[in-house]
């Protein structure tokens, strides 16, 4: 089950990073599939810059805690996706739905109850251990 768990954070880990990689390198291309176009070079910078971050960070220490299989690094990517679900939901609530609403927070939530389920079967390790 372990084993099993922790092939599945780590692929998910590798989509977040493509997710990231791709804000970083075309930026334009990447923000069009989230509904999203930037308003020239500014824009341009945040869509790289935040994106980036976002995903780059979750799966940095999504693949991590999974090779190591240490759950407190998976608290960090858990909070990030829990925050946008979050913020999402509440976005609905106040603007209302749009067509394809549903696949990002079920993308959220799926990482959210994944990375959940790793923290509670997982070994904690502190973080000295991974580092040196």
């Amino acid at each position: 089950m372990r084993l099993i768990l922790t092939a599945v954070i780590f692929l998910a880990g590798m989509f977040d990073l493509y997710l990231a990689i791709s804000f970083l390198t075309n930026p334009v291309y990447a923000g069009s599939q989230f509904g999203l176009a930037p308003v020239g070079t500014q824009g341009l910078a945040v869509l790289r810059a935040d994106f980036t971050a976002f995903f780059g960070v979750a799966a940095v220490c999504m693949m991590t805690g999974a090779w190591h299989r240490n759950a407190d690094l998976l608290l960090i990517p858990a909070l990030l996706f829990g925050t946008a679900l979050t913020v999402r939901a509440l976005s609905l609530a106040i603007d209302g739905t749009y067509p394809g609403f549903a696949v990002p927070m079920a993308v959220e939530g799926f990482h959210v109850v994944l990375l959940g389920i790793a923290w509670r079967l997982l070994p904690h390790h502190p973080i000295e251990e991974i580092t040196g």
